[in-house]
């Protein structure tokens, strides 16, 4: 049983990264990006093919980033530049990454079985997989967290925080509202690919499939996260991302194990999600009741 949490655990931190990119787009710059379900896929077939044609595992990671960054540019330059609504243009590129990661990997699938990883330093140092899939996850989202707090307190972090809160007053500031959607759609991408890289690399293997549905898994990560831990301030919010995502996986871990058929875990994932929408329309009526009450009792 302990093995099963700490892979959930580990697993969770790799997906909170994809979470952190969702966030981005999705509360900050106010855009439901679908990018991610094929930018996801696009991180994880390149470094998988990059490590299988004998690249170093640090190289591949690094190009999958860069990979991811290109697909949030063609987005970005879809929406703003040629006027096609967000959401489409998210779709669009989506589509065209399907046939872009078969023609990268060259096949449905790449195996990489007894072939070095961004891991194996640590599993060489006698660690087990899935405690050097967590250190290495956690290291590497607290410092994701701690360069885009960072990032978002400069001058340019603010004007894509303003953008999403507000366009049409960044407008009259003079600032150009394009650059800064097309800036939040690269990061947000790149580090959802980022994020594919390391589930790749963890599990051993890149699937041309294995990012359908991810939009809904970084949605209700970041759902759970707000919900159940709150969103005081920017640092907070990006905190509970990683408890979310890391929530969510244990979750569904334990929900496995009590089990429910993998068939059926997209529509659990669905309900959780519709759930944790609607918990403050849940809450609004619950104070609604409460102050009703108070209000007989007092008369």
């Amino acid at each position: 049983m302990s093995q099963i949490l700490l892979g959930a655990v580990a697993l969770g931190l790799l997906w909170a990264i994809m979470t952190i990119g969702v966030y981005i787009t999705y509360r900050i710059l106010d855009i439901a990006d679908l990018t991610v379900e094929g930018s996801i896929t696009l991180g994880a077939a390149v470094s998988a093919s990059m490590i299988y044609n004998g690249a170093s595992p640090y190289a591949a990671t690094g190009c999958a980033l860069l990979a991811g960054l290109l697909a949030g540019l063609v987005t970005g330059l879809l929406h703003t530049k040629l006027r096609i609504p967000a959401l489409l243009s998210g779709i669009l590129t989506m589509i065209a990454l399907y046939s872009v990661n078969l023609r990268v990997m060259g096949k449905a699938n790449v195996s990489l079985l007894r072939m070095g990883t961004v891991y194996s330093p640590l599993e060489s140092m006698g660690l087990e997989k899935n405690t050097a899939v967590a250190l290495l996850g956690l290291v590497l989202v607290m410092g994701i967290i701690g360069i885009l707090y960072w990032f978002f307190g400069t001058e340019l972090g603010n004007v894509i925080r303003a953008t999403g809160n507000n366009p049409n007053m960044v407008r009259a500031q003079g600032i150009n509202t394009d650059t800064a959607k097309i800036l939040g759609l690269m990061i947000s991408n790149g580090l959802v690919s980022l994020s594919g890289a390391m589930i790749g690399q963890s599990q051993n293997f890149a699937d041309v499939q294995m990012g359908t549905g991810s939009i809904v898994i970084g949605l209700a990560s970041l759902i759970i996260g707000e919900v159940l831990f709150g969103r005081r301030n920017f640092f907070s919010r990006l905190f509970s991302l990683i408890l979310g995502a890391v929530t969510y996986r244990v979750i569904i871990a334990l929900v496995l194990k009590l089990g429910m058929p993998t068939n059926d875990l997209k529509l659990f994932t669905a309900i959780t999600v519709a759930l944790a929408l609607s918990l403050p329309m849940f809450q609004d009526y619950l104070k609604t009741l409460q102050r009703s009450m108070r209000g007989r009792r007092s008369c």
